[in-house]
């Protein structure tokens, strides 16, 4: 017997609540007697404020519920009511079934909201639910999936494999991945559900499109090329003095020459190095090898081929077997190619290699072998050739003092390095650098004056680093303070006139304001090739540039005037 069929039973208006008091069901009698007044989820109290309850009674149990009715009475009128109230049994099963409904909406709503597919069948591979997911994915409308059989989607090539079929077989989570009929490469995971006897019940499979990570996973390689590029533009066009291998490379012309260095490092092509005594060209090539894979295969070899003897060069470079001529090691001696083999073999001065040497570097480089003095069978080696100089190659080409053949084959990645005075820049932070090192190779604390400075920006230094590099030494040395200024310069540097005043002098500020704009217009004439861009850069007319270059008898560099 239902609980709202007992309240029909009872011959007086009743009711039927909650145990918090609110109106569940009522019988007709409550609708003849109190028509237009009463509705359900009403709170009885205030329904009836002036009846008072009387002790409940029980009307009978079904299925273990109990219905338990309350006779109300009032004092005025001897009248009655029968207010119906729930079982606490009962009671728990509507709040379960509230509960229920609650966490049925939650899962609901975090199945739709899910970015991956998901997609949930029977044991028998049914559709059971799915989510909107699946339509951005395979491009078909989920509520097309409900109820069918995955067999038969496989039947019209909507799905190519069926992983539900596998769960149920096997028991266990099983993933694969396919392509769907839409080309996209999807991962296919289904875990499944088991009921109390430990059989599948349900399979729950999450589908997950894996074009659109391969896709994001190529854009975050990007990136991160991007990212490694951007970082070492950074490093170059950073204000501060950046030094690599002993290197200030803060002019742009130096900045040009390592970026082009490091780009080559890993090409096995021979690379020729220009610039004047002094520029640094051994560092350059050392740098070079540094950065190539062959510094961790094979070592860095130097020779300066002007500093050997003719007669013992050809010994060096290619080595000599036993007994190969008077005085020769009875074991013989491998060469510096050999001992280069998989590294690098610098050869500094290379226009002062001898014409016969010359031919056999040539053989090498053609054939990648060498023979030994008084060797008869060729030995192959793997050596990458870099050559320096600072003689003009070609003219001697043309005066007969250097094989055509063997300057193309060195010829074919060539780096120039600038004199020192073409790049100013660098001149201030190579003398910190070399005074930090004479400072702590002489325990010393020696600092450069402001007119030191100036002095060393201006001077042309024909010797270029090196020179610099002896100066600096020379006068943490001599120095007498622990500052240095410009009196303490060897007397050989002392006839080199620059702008700059008498040291203790004072200048009129007429005096110094010309000073400081004959100096600005010193360094934009040696950067500038035209008095439009000096212009532009200083923020000035052409003619007011014109001008001030006449009153200083300034000149354009490579120029005959201003322009």
């Amino acid at each position: 017997m239902m609980v709202t069929e007992g309240v029909e039973q009872i011959p007086l208006p009743a009711f039927l609540l909650d145990d918090e008091g609110f109106i569940l069901t009522f019988n007709k009698l409550v609708k003849h007697k109190l028509p237009g007044r009463i509705a359900t989820g009403m709170d009885i109290k205030k329904v009836f404020p002036q009846w008072r309850l009387d002790s409940p009674f029980v009307m009978g149990e079904s299925e273990g519920v109990q219905r338990a009715f309350v006779r109300c009475s009032r004092k005025e009128k001897d009248s009655h009511l029968y207010i119906g109230i729930l079982s606490s049994t009962l009671n728990e099963l509507i709040k379960e079934n509230k509960e229920l409904k609650k966490f049925t909406r939650e899962l609901d709503a975090i199945i739709e909201n899910s970015y991956d597919g998901i997609y949930i069948t029977d044991s028998k591979g049914v559709t059971w639910k799915t989510n909107s997911a699946i339509e951005r994915i395979t491009g078909i409308p989920k509520e097309y999936y409900l109820g069918k059989n995955v067999s038969s989607l496989m039947k019209r090539g909507i799905l190519e494999n069926s992983v539900t079929h596998r769960v149920v077989k096997q028991k266990r989570t099983v993933s694969l991945v396919q392509s769907n009929f839409q080309g996209k490469e999807t991962l296919i995971t289904g875990a499944p559900v088991f009921n109390e006897e430990g059989e599948v019940e349900k399979v729950v499979t999450n589908i997950r499109d894996l074009s659109e990570l391969n896709e994001l996973q190529a854009k975050l390689g990007e990136m991160n090329q991007l990212k490694e590029q951007y970082k070492r533009e950074l490093d170059l066009l950073k204000n501060k003095p950046h030094t690599r291998n002993g290197m200030v490379i803060r002019s742009e012309p130096m900045r040009m020459v390592y970026d082009t260095a490091e780009r080559m490092a890993n090409v096995n092509a021979t690379v020729l190095i220009l610039g004047e005594t002094g520029v640094g060209k051994d560092v350059l090539a050392e740098f070079i090898y540094k950065e190539s894979t062959r510094s961790k295969e094979g070592q860095f070899i130097k020779i300066n081929c002007g500093a050997i003897p003719r007669d013992l060069l050809e010994s060096e470079l290619f080595g000599y077997e036993k007994g190969a001529f008077t005085g020769a090691s009875i074991k013989g001696k491998p060469g510096l190619f050999e001992m280069a083999d998989k590294g690098v073999l610098f050869l500094d001065e290379i226009g002062e290699l001898p014409l016969l040497l010359q031919v056999k570097l040539l053989r090498v480089l053609q054939e990648k072998e060498i023979h030994r003095i008084g060797g008869t069978s060729p030995r192959k080696v793997d050596v990458r050739i870099i050559a320096a100089t600072n003689r003009n190659l070609k003219e001697m080409v043309v005066q007969g003092r250097f094989r055509e053949d063997l300057y193309y084959r060195l010829n074919v990645l060539p780096i120039s390095i600038p004199a020192l005075r073409n790049r100013k820049d660098d001149i201030l932070p190579l003398a910190e650098t070399f005074l930090k090192e004479a400072n702590k190779k002489y325990q010393m604390n020696k600092k450069i004056d402001a007119s030191l400075n100036n002095f060393l920006y201006s001077y042309h230094w024909p010797g270029n680093i090196r020179e610099l590099s002896n100066l600096l030494e020379r006068l943490v040395i001599t120095a007498p303070n622990e500052r240095i200024g410009i009196d303490s310069l060897p007397n050989d540097y002392l006839g080199f006139k620059t702008d700059l005043p008498a040291p203790g002098s004072l200048l009129t500020l007429k005096e110094a304001a010309e000073l400081g704009e004959k100096r600005v217009l010193k360094l934009a004439a040696e950067k500038y090739g035209s008095t439009y861009e000096i212009a532009k850069a200083l923020e000035s007319s052409q003619p007011t540039i014109v001008r001030k270059l006449k009153k200083y008898n300034l000149t354009l560099s490579g120029r005959g005037g201003p322009e």
